[in-house]
């Protein structure tokens, strides 16, 4: 109990070093993908994210949305937290995600799955195109993504 405030104050510190110094508005990210989840099945996905800049380059948000699994028809919702990296002059784009998807249907307890991916691609001003590469519990996924910034 001694050192949940000096563990507080910390955390505090460091929000205020990440925090933005100018205003920045939220941005939100509709997503369609296409992905192998291998020795498993196809699953196309559909997602709806939203964004915000936490220091140069980096942001950080979150991302939801609903998935179909071609194996059996099962459907699943993604759930991730995203932190997203723009360079080269917001051409290019990298990304680490992670964060349980709920997917149902497929015939065992386990509805409640691990996510965990990396992802890079190209980006314009508002579309963008990249792959992405992880593991969605049992089986590695690898996947093509497109997306457009509002």
């Amino acid at each position: 109990m001694k050192l949940l405030r000096p563990c507080l104050g910390a955390l505090f510190a460091v929000g205020l070093f990440f925090a933005p110094t100018t205003s920045e508005a939220a941005g939100v990210r509709v997503g369609l993908g296409a992905d192998y989840w291998i020795d498993d099945s196809a699953a196309f996905n559909f997602t709806l994210g939203v964004e915000t800049r936490i220091t140069g380059p980096l942001s950080v948000g979150a991302r939801f949305g609903a998935a179909l699994i071609t194996d059996g028809n099962d459907v699943g919702i993604p759930l991730d937290i995203i932190l997203r990296a723009n360079l080269a002059r917001n051409r290019i784009y990298i990304e680490g995600m992670a964060g349980p998807w709920l997917v149902f249907g497929r015939g065992d307890d386990d509805v409640f799955r691990a996510h965990a991916a990396f992802g890079f691609g190209l980006q314009g001003k508002a579309a963008s195109i990249g792959i992405e590469v992880g593991y969605l519990s049992p089986n590695p996924i690898i996947g093509l993504r497109l997306g457009y910034k509002f």
